[in-house]
């Protein structure tokens, strides 16, 4: 499995060229995603019978939706809080 769209490189780009903070942005974002969904999931069944949140976002993959969220700009992460140590780690070697 690769990720082709949006492409790795713009991902990159975002992330300082770090894969471990790529990562870590990506899958918090996922449990964030998958979180609420289970959350509305609960509540709609407990209230109807018929569950169609579930039907919206099937076929949608958390990571995809993380993964997009950080190439649009609305998902990103504080450089300040990042540590300095980790961020010279990944430095891109030419």
């Amino acid at each position: 499995m690769s990720v082709i769209k949006p492409e790795i490189d713009t991902l990159l780009d975002k992330t300082e060229h770090n894969p471990f903070l790529l990562c870590s942005i990506a899958s918090k974002r996922a449990c964030d995603i998958n979180n609420m969904v289970r959350g509305q999931h609960l509540r709609v069944t407990a209230i109807q019978d018929f569950d169609d949140i579930t039907t919206v976002v099937s076929g949608k993959d958390p990571v995809s939706i993380a993964m997009q969220e950080i190439e649009d700009d609305t998902l990103g992460f504080v450089k300040e809080d990042f540590d300095e140590e980790i961020r010279g780690a990944n430095a891109i070697v030419l």
